[in-house]
């Protein structure tokens, strides 16, 4: 039997061992854990960068790093939390460039200085044919800020950070996590649900949407599509049209997030007072009626377009 990545790891986590300590375990972009600090969570994620997969061979190593160390961060970020220490195992061929790996250590110790994050060790293996770099990453969130996945509302409003589709060109190696962002608005707003795009918006949305049990509507207009994702459709015309490469691409590492409808205008407004080299979009509304749904020129419609998922 064939199974997505998502199917995977469904069957691979129904019936985990859990204990009093764990607030979410896994299904959402980091667990939660009650260590007994009064009114802090621990936020802990692990992920992994494989060359050939989300990196090519003749990456530069110190992007490689980069976003080894940027992905955990952008789920840290997702939960608005704080990133405290992370571990670092690196596996290799046998006949490793000792400089490259240099250079990706010097790509992931550049980040954890700009975010605050310590580096206390990790593991070296062999690995065939290809370089494999897993991270682990502790953090922290006061525990009544701490965003989920699941708490969507029916009458929310959808929004998206930044421009999205085309990070293939060059932004999945070069993207800065969201974390000064997401503190923003949970300090400002009372932020509902929240995600990062690594799988690409349509994808992502619908694990809000499944954790929330709510449905969406956005709006095809309003998707902000990077310039990269245009340029890509120009090229290459008879693949994806911009619109589907926005719903689609991976990599992204944008904020997904939902608020309440009437906080949507104080929050545009203050976000570009805030942030005025990002980009802010309200896509859509969430709906009690559960599905996704697409509005464009020619009406609604059930959006029949996933994100990205691994084997398949």
């Amino acid at each position: 039997m064939i199974v997505n990545e998502f199917e995977l790891i469904s069957k691979l986590t129904n019936s985990l061992p859990t204990n009093s300590f764990v607030v979410e375990g896994a299904g959402d972009d980091c667990a939660v854990i009650d260590s007994g600090q009064p009114g802090r969570y621990l936020l802990f994620k692990t992920d992994a960068v494989v060359q050939g997969i989300h990196f090519e061979a003749d990456a530069d190593p110190v992007r490689v790093g980069h976003k080894a160390l940027s992905r955990c961060l952008s789920d840290i970020a997702a939960m608005a939390g704080r990133p405290i220490a992370a571990l670092v195992t690196i596996a290799l061929p046998e006949d490793f460039d000792v400089e490259y790996v240099r250079k990706i250590y010097e790509g992931m110790s550049e980040v954890a200085r700009e975010y605050g994050v310590a580096i206390v060790g990790g593991e070296t293996t062999t690995n065939p044919e290809r370089v494999l770099i897993s991270i682990s990453l502790l953090g922290d969130v006061a525990s009544d800020k701490c965003i989920k996945r699941s708490g969507a509302k029916a009458g929310d409003a959808l929004f998206v950070t930044g421009d999205l589709g085309g990070s293939i060109a060059e932004k999945h190696l070069h993207f800065h996590p969201r974390i000064r962002e997401a503190h923003w608005l949970v300090e400002n707003f009372a932020i509902h649900s929240m995600i990062d795009l690594s799988d690409g918006l349509a994808g992502d949305l619908r694990h809000i949407l499944d954790a929330s049990k709510v449905g969406a509507e956005i709006r095809a207009g309003s998707i902000p599509i990077s310039r990269a994702a245009k340029l890509q459709a120009k090229m290459k015309p008879n693949g994806k049209t911009p619109l589907i490469a926005a719903l689609s691409d991976g990599e992204d590492f944008e904020l997904l997030f939902t608020a309440t409808s009437k906080d949507a205008v104080a929050l545009l407004d203050g976000w570009k007072k805030q942030f005025p080299h990002t980009r802010l979009t309200c896509i859509g509304k969430i709906n009690a009626t559960q599905g996704l749904k697409i509005r464009d020129e020619h009406g609604v419609r059930e959006l029949n377009i996933h994100g990205y998922a691994h084997f398949s």
